[in-house]
């Protein structure tokens, strides 16, 4: 007998295409499988060939064939020239109307351009953002599929329904035109740098300010998950930091070297975050901080050789302490996302996108990463005003910030003080009061630019732009 025609095919199966498509199987799809090397394709089928029917092929032309029309093909390779070769076999065998949907980590310009190279095809190609890891791949992820609106009325379906689900509602939905998926992953990813920042800087803090155990923390961190810092972050830092170590018998934690490493999300969030001159320094902080840990020559070079000139980290009231750090989190946190959100509304007016960012702030609460309770919060400021210019200034989190304002100007003034780094902190802090500031001194900088270059300035008692005569009779007059 034929075997049956498979409603979306999978190609890539290591471990998140394979969790991926028997996360697909599991909801009842006919899934066909493909690997280039075909001991992983005979491995799945082995190991979980009866959560569901699969197809597996040997050869690509076997896969194409497998599948019902209009093909739906999910590719989950390495991001880069791989992707690039998988779609270059694929597009051949394709027929006009078939979709083909990069679900790994791209970034967004390469969704752009293969998006418009398909185009011209008579093909659909689908960058979608897949969050959640290893797990979420099998068990149900957020899912940010950007591409064209009739590829979505085909292949939404099948993404809701294998999506998580946080009060009935999928953790799926349009995003956008061309990159516009890949592009909220990304940023979604620069979130999750800032996010484990600044759990790691509070987690610096309570060591080295209590004096106390990783089993200590993570007691404490428990604590938290209870309240509104409750998050999938949170949750596993406390367990992380109850681990211990089989061989030496040490907490897990102190057994690892502190060198975190970064696939490059981080970067190409910032690097756009330039681009488009929106400032997100809470994430460009974290994702420097990861590149200090790294610097080994530089750390070896510095340690024990610059002076600290630092006081002693003194804590009179345990629970006040844990208290201040807790508020300085949260108030952080808060930063990190709104300067996401700013930076996602900034690309998709620059793109013509139109992303519902409270939709993004929705299907970011089960699935993926940066899951937590306050995403609630974020949508229902997008409700209240879907043109919100800037988070913080909405009425919850105006009111929320604003409380734990004076613990987060503790907490970064002792961490000052006895010369620990809190990055993510204190520029998340800075950006606060930045961005609340009546006036700046910018005031002073573009009056240098006009001095040096003639660069010009406007002035704030009347309209137009003015530039000054600096090196002869220091005239102004208007550019």
């Amino acid at each position: 007998m034929s075997a049956p025609a498979a409603q979306i095919g999978v190609t890539g199966l290591a471990v998140m295409g394979r969790n991926l498509a028997r996360n697909l199987a599991r909801h009842g799809y006919t899934v066909a499988v493909h690997n280039r090397s075909q001991a992983k394709t005979d491995s799945l089928i082995a190991d979980h060939g009866d959560e569901g029917t699969f197809v597996p092929s040997v050869t690509t032309e076997e896969f194409v064939a497998s599948l019902e029309r209009p093909r739906k093909v999910i590719i989950m390779v390495k991001a880069g020239a791989a992707t690039d070769a998988v779609i270059e076999e694929l597009v051949p065998l394709l027929d006009e109307g078939d979709i083909v949907i990069d679900a790994g980590n791209a970034h967004f310009p390469d969704t752009r351009r293969r998006e418009a190279a398909l185009r011209e095809k008579g093909l659909h190609f689908v960058g979608s953002g897949v969050s959640g890891g290893e797990e979420g791949a099998l068990n149900g992820p957020s899912i940010m599929p950007g591409g064209s609106r009739e590829s979505y009325e085909v292949l939404g379906p099948i993404l809701e329904d294998i999506s998580a689900k946080v009060d009935g509602v999928p953790c799926c939905t349009y995003v956008g035109p061309d990159g516009a998926g890949h592009f909220v992953k990304m940023v979604h990813n620069g979130i999750e740098y800032a996010d484990m920042q600044l759990i790691a800087e509070a987690y610096d803090l309570l060591k080295q300010g209590l004096g106390a155990s990783a089993a200590e923390i993570a007691d404490i961190f428990r604590t938290w998950n209870e309240g509104d810092l409750e998050s999938f972050l949170i949750e596993i830092t406390a367990e992380v930091l109850s681990q211990v170590d089989a061989e030496t018998g040490s907490a897990f934690v102190d057994v690892v070297l502190d060198q975190a490493e970064q696939k490059g999300t981080g970067r190409w969030t910032v690097q756009n975050a330039l681009d488009l001159g929106v400032p997100i320094t809470g994430i460009a902080e974290a994702t420097f901080a990861r590149a200090l840990s790294g610097s080994v020559p530089q750390r070896e070079a510095a340690r024990g050789t610059l002076p600290a000139h630092a006081g002693a980290f003194e804590v009179s009231d345990r629970d006040a302490f844990i208290e201040d750090v807790r508020l300085a989190l949260y108030a952080s946190k808060v930063v990190a996302y709104s300067q996401g959100f700013d930076q996602i509304a900034a690309a998709s007016a620059e793109n013509g996108w139109d992303i519902d960012r409270g939709a993004m702030a929705r299907i970011w609460r089960g699935g993926c990463i940066i899951r937590a309770r306050f995403l609630n919060r974020i949508t229902e400021a997008y409700e209240r005003d879907a043109e919100l210019p800037l988070l913080l200034a909405d009425e919850y989190f105006t009111g929320a910030v604003g409380n734990g304002v004076a613990a987060w100007r503790r907490v970064v003034a002792q961490a000052a003080l006895a010369g620990i780094p809190t990055p993510a902190f204190a520029s998340s802090l800075s950006y606060y009061d930045g961005v609340r500031a009546e006036r700046l001194p910018a005031a002073l900088i573009q009056a240098q630019r006009d001095f040096f270059g003639a660069h010009t300035y406007k002035r704030v008692d009347k309209p137009g732009t003015f530039h000054t005569e600096w090196s002869g009779d220091r005239a102004e007059h208007t550019a």
